[in-house]
């Protein structure tokens, strides 16, 4: 008697099985799909701009703001002309966060332990942050850092024309990354090395250093 109900699930779970399973065929109209490929309007697409000489048009363009903004890149927004000078010490000592090891897995350094990175890596030249368009602020780098290995880096202005002109290397804050790191708000400013640490200074520049070089 205990067997009758499990025989009539297992019938009532095949009946809904086969229920399922049936073709009820078709229920009204039917379209077919008209919509057309996306791929082929992409190609489509590409096919009217290569041959309308559209694509050779933005290549063009795409290369003359390319050059203009190597030429001249996107000015270090917020940087201002020293009006007053300033100067503070900047301590780059990090603190490591987890172990580090090295390829057989031993710990070279542990988690905690600070490292100053001018122990192994001096600043051997210092760093001379310049508004590129200022005059007075391109003559006083000449006038103090003109024979000198520093490396001038400007917040604006156009450092291959500069270069050229200058017949020495100038770099540029891509982004104001450095200005931001060491806190500099306003330019001339210069970062040097003073023991464990750095120094960095910005000053207005005095009337006698503004004569053109």
């Amino acid at each position: 008697m205990r067997t009758l109900p499990l025989c009539a699930t297992a019938l009532a779970l095949i009946v809904v099985a086969e229920a399922r399973a049936r073709d009820y065929g078709q229920q009204g109209t039917v379209w077919p799909v008209v919509e057309p490929d996306l791929l082929q309007q992409i190609h489509a697409r590409l096919q009217h701009l290569e041959a309308s000489g559209e694509t050779a048009r933005l290549n063009e363009e795409l290369k003359r703001r390319t050059i203009a903004r190597v030429n001249r890149p996107e000015p270090v927004a917020g940087i201002t002309a020293a009006s007053e000078a300033r100067i503070w010490r900047f301590d780059p000592t990090i603190t490591v966060e987890r172990d580090i090891a090295d390829d057989k897995g031993r710990v070279i350094m542990a988690a905690g332990t600070r490292v100053n990175p001018l122990d192994t890596v001096p600043l051997r030249a210092p760093l001379v942050f310049l508004d590129g368009d200022d005059p007075a602020q391109l003559a006083w780098a000449a006038q103090r850092y003109g024979t000198t290995r520093a490396k001038l880096i400007l917040v604006r202005g156009a450092p291959l024309e500069l270069m050229k002109a200058r017949q020495r290397r100038f770099y540029f804050d891509q982004g104001g990354k450095l200005v931001k790191h060491f806190g500099i708000r306003a330019v001339p400013a210069a970062v040097e090395q003073q023991g464990r640490v750095l120094v960095i200074t910005e000053a207005p520049i005095k009337p006698q250093e503004r004569s053109p070089s």
